[in-house]
């Protein structure tokens, strides 16, 4: 503490909206423009919290499958693109801040082991030049139950989960709720296609 008459400590300032963290998050699902969860983007939108940032697309093949309920998974199993099995995945790339990160986290179930946040790389589509981005993550299927859904969706993966893959598609509020998610998963994994 300071003698009367010493001037305050100063404190460290936030840093402004322009300069804090933010991290890139690569969406290939429900999140994109036109799909059920990107109301929450939106909201983080109006806070601040999030910002678009392009097109994109995987740079590598990777595997984007169905599970129950039209759920869209990428699977982190880099197969390479041979036979069809997988393609680079087009999505959307968003430049989020650490309180809407939690909030993705959240709804991802990142601490239920639902999905996985880690780094992808992805090559952003700028008025017809691609350009590489580096530092991107993406939420992938949790390596629990990964190679079963690899398994499940007989090795065949979506270059997009557009509409028509989408098509059949249930909200959470309107699916079965004596279950939890992941055993739904295991349910699905299960089953017989």
């Amino acid at each position: 503490m300071g003698a009367a008459g010493d001037a305050p400590a100063e404190r460290p300032s936030s840093p402004p909206a322009a300069t804090a963290k933010r991290t890139l998050v690569f969406t290939y699902g429900t999140l994109k423009q036109g799909f059920s969860n990107h109301s929450l983007l939106q909201d983080l939108f109006l806070t601040g919290d999030a910002s678009f940032a392009g097109a994109a697309a995987t740079a590598s093949p990777l595997p984007l499958v169905c599970g129950p309920y039209r759920v869209p998974f990428l699977l982190n199993l880099p197969l390479g693109g041979g036979g069809g099995c997988c393609h680079r995945v087009k999505g959307e790339l968003y430049s989020v801040m650490a309180r809407g990160l939690a909030r993705l986290d959240e709804l991802e179930g990142v601490s239920r082991g639902h999905y996985e946040r880690l780094p992808v790389e992805v090559v952003l589509a700028d008025e017809g030049e691609q350009q590489v981005v580096e530092g991107a993550v993406a939420y992938y299927a949790h390596r629990g139950y990964a190679a079963e859904m690899w398994a499940r969706s007989g090795r065949r993966g979506h270059a997009e989960y557009s509409p028509a893959v989408a098509a059949g598609y249930v909200r959470r509020v309107d699916r079965p709720q004596g279950q939890t998610f992941l055993e739904q998963i295991r349910v699905f994994v299960s089953s017989q296609s």
